[in-house]
């Protein structure tokens, strides 16, 4: 993994360019995740599925070099650590393996391992005694038929009908690497370097991570893809796929990058209709790469590739540099490609923060529909993202620790609140900060300053406080970490040249207030119109505004930042809403229970409900600045709300 010696000095480099000091406490947040610390963080890993000792040391390189079929998911040969001891005193070695695989050798700095027991999937193995620093070689030689079923299956085979392909790929994410091959399941260690070597029949053709050095002729029918990759890698970013392919490779030749390129070598089904019927949708590949290399920072892996192997998984998995998915769709490369710069460059520190690698691969494909199709393509796509975030009313980004276990797997990967809300906020916050250049720094100082290691969502947040100057501890607390979204009610007049308007919210959730920034698009009596944009610090505010023309209607968030609810936009009256004491009544319409609030501490006043007919149908005393009138027994119909005081007496109209 990426040393922090080397992300503190790049932290110095990089300060010069910050608004602001780094607070000592995100700082240290931000230390703890890596493993060269002495106390592993309580929220990383349950001790029931995972052994701690894997944390006693730190993996430099992997080498797998595996016999594979496109016909089969047996797997099978030998797997090498070079490794640095982190542990005061190692004299286990431990790593993970699925126990349905068959264990043969151990053989730890050129000596076999005599001892090693199982606990559950743990293999833990007797070695002689390193101190820190020291480092090691173990050679692991294995074999066997994994369990497989399900979308996150280590290891999977299948057979086109449509193009009559065998296939067997591997998807390793969140816990099942070890399925397939013995690793080490800790985010925070990314291997500096990896090498998977695969032996397959010569009618197949296997693809990896890094950059394919050679093949070679085995004899026998047999050929060994040997790829090679010296960026850092997260373990279940390791893969492989296998299968009768052609290879269909394209370039990309990113501004940055002058008269250089980037190869994009794609594995696709060995059949004469496929690279026809695909093409066009491949090399649309090429421009999305120039686009994010303009948008974030240059494609992370250009010493190396980017590239795709076909399969029939349902979706797609970001494997480094070579994803492997199950089609190529517009929005499924986008968002893969994506995950280059956002999961694989910059990995998840913890599963809770998931959002790192699938909120900003989510808003990769929509920035790809705005830029690559057109804005209005653009738009639906991100209206459809909120009003799927709204489909529920709570649920929050952050996984807490608890659901972020193999128990759970589809609540880390949930797709309304990890991808949809996900991104939904990440283009609330670019809205927040309302400069495009300064929110596209944040993002390419993020990548600068984790290249290559992991984050978690508080420290995108301390890069996006330290280069826009902002305070972004209550945005994370409603929109990260809190629930729901917010939810309307808009009463406005014009009092001579004075626009005045009382916008209520509540909210859908647990989260009490979101405190943010609404454009409000008003419209005057000539047609012409104006977008203002106004702080909602508090559930009531009240905006007064001076205008030379007269506003007919309001709309909210016309450009689709945000995403909330509009219960309701009323037109009222001078003599009703002139008061300093005016007091706000949601929902209207109502339906069962009727908030009213006052903008201020009162005194006590009375609510009187009536009917048309002028009848009263319920008084009650109103003795704080939040009240509920109870309308769930009434008829649906027009109701007026008189609210009374020594001074005054005002008077509004409810629809039920």
């Amino acid at each position: 993994m990426k040393s922090f010696l080397s992300l503190l000095l790049l932290f110095f480099v990089l300060q010069p360019l910050m608004a602001q000091t780094i607070e000592p406490h995100i700082h240290d947040r931000y230390c703890r995740h890596y493993p060269e610390q002495s106390e592993i963080p309580a929220y990383a890993y349950r001790n029931d599925w995972q052994s701690d000792l894997v944390h006693a040391y730190d993996v430099n390189f992997y080498f797998l070099d595996l016999a594979v079929s496109s016909t089969s998911i047996q797997v099978g040969g030998t797997v090498e650590f070079h490794a640095t001891v982190v542990a005061d005193d190692f004299n286990i070695f431990a790593f993970e393996l699925n126990s349905a695989l068959s264990l043969d050798n151990i053989i730890f700095n050129d000596v076999v391992v005599e001892n090693w027991t199982w606990e559950g999937d743990n293999v833990l193995a007797e070695v002689p005694t390193l101190q820190s620093g020291d480092t090691f070689v173990a050679k692991i030689e294995y074999g066997g038929t994994p369990p497989t079923g399900g979308f996150f299956s280590g290891i999977t085979n299948d057979y086109s009908s449509t193009w009559q392909k065998d296939m067997t790929w591997t998807l390793s994410e969140p816990y099942s690497a070890k399925d397939w091959w013995p690793n080490k399941q800790v985010l925070t260690d990314k291997a500096d370097s990896v090498w998977v070597f695969l032996t397959t029949n010569t009618n197949e053709m296997a693809g990896s991570q890094g950059l394919l050095t050679n093949i070679t002729d085995l004899g026998n029918n047999k050929l060994r893809y040997e790829w090679k990759s010296n960026y850092p890698v997260a373990y279940y970013l390791i893969s492989f796929a296998v299968s009768d392919y052609q290879e269909y490779n394209i370039y990309a030749k990113p501004e940055a990058l002058e008269n250089d390129s980037i190869l994009v070598q794609n594995f696709i089904y060995n059949h004469p209709n496929y690279l026809n019927n695909n093409k066009i949708d491949i090399d649309a590949t090429v421009p999305m790469i120039e686009l994010f290399s303009d948008l974030y920072a240059m494609y992370p892996f250009k010493d190396e590739k980017y590239g795709h192997c076909i399969t029939t998984l349902g979706g797609g998995m970001e494997h480094q540099t070579m994803t492997t998915l199950g089609g190529f769709s517009f929005g499924l490369v986008a968002h893969e490609l994506g995950h280059m710069w956002f999961g694989d460059n910059v990995t998840c520190a913890t599963w809770s923060d998931i959002w790192v690698n699938e909120g900003f691969a989510t808003y990769s494909n929509f920035l790809a529909v705005e830029h690559l199709i057109s804005h209005a393509a653009g738009q639906n796509f991100m209206v459809s993202t909120q009003n799927s975030v709204m489909s529920s009313a709570g649920g929050s980004v952050y996984v807490p620790p608890s659901d972020a276990t193999p128990d759970d797997v589809w609540r880390i990967f949930n797709g309304r609140l990890t991808y949809d809300k996900g991104a939904a906020i990440i283009h609330v916050l670019r809205h927040e900060i309302n400069n495009d250049e300064l929110f596209y720094e944040v993002l390419n100082t993020y990548q600068e300053f984790f290249t290559d290691s992991t984050a978690t969502g508080d420290d995108f947040r301390m890069i996006a406080e330290q280069v826009t100057g902002m305070d972004f501890e209550q945005f994370f607390n409603q929109w990260y970490y809190g629930q729901g979204y917010p939810r309307y009610d808009i009463e406005y007049y014009m009092f001579e040249n004075t626009f005045n308007m009382y916008v209520t919210q509540n909210t859908s959730s647990i989260t009490p207030l979101f405190q943010m920034t609404m454009d409000y698009k008003l419209t005057f009596s000539d047609n012409s119109d104006t977008i203002v944009r106004l702080f909602q610090g508090s559930n009531l505010e009240h905006f007064a505004l001076e205008l030379d023309k007269q506003v007919v209607s309001v709309q909210v968030d016309p450009d689709n930042w945000t995403f909330e609810r509009v219960n309701s936009i009323v037109v009222g009256t001078n003599s009703e809403l002139k008061s300093e004491n005016y007091f706000s009544v949601y929902p209207n319409p109502v339906s069962d229970m009727l908030n009213i609030v006052f903008t201020h501490e009162q005194q006590q006043s009375t609510a009187i409900l009536h009917n048309s007919a002028g009848q009263v149908l319920i008084s009650q005393s109103l003795n704080s600045i939040n009240n509920l009138l109870d309308m769930s027994h009434l008829p649906k119909g027009i109701y007026f709300l008189t609210v009374s005081n020594e001074q005054n007496n005002y008077t509004r109209k409810l629809i039920k």
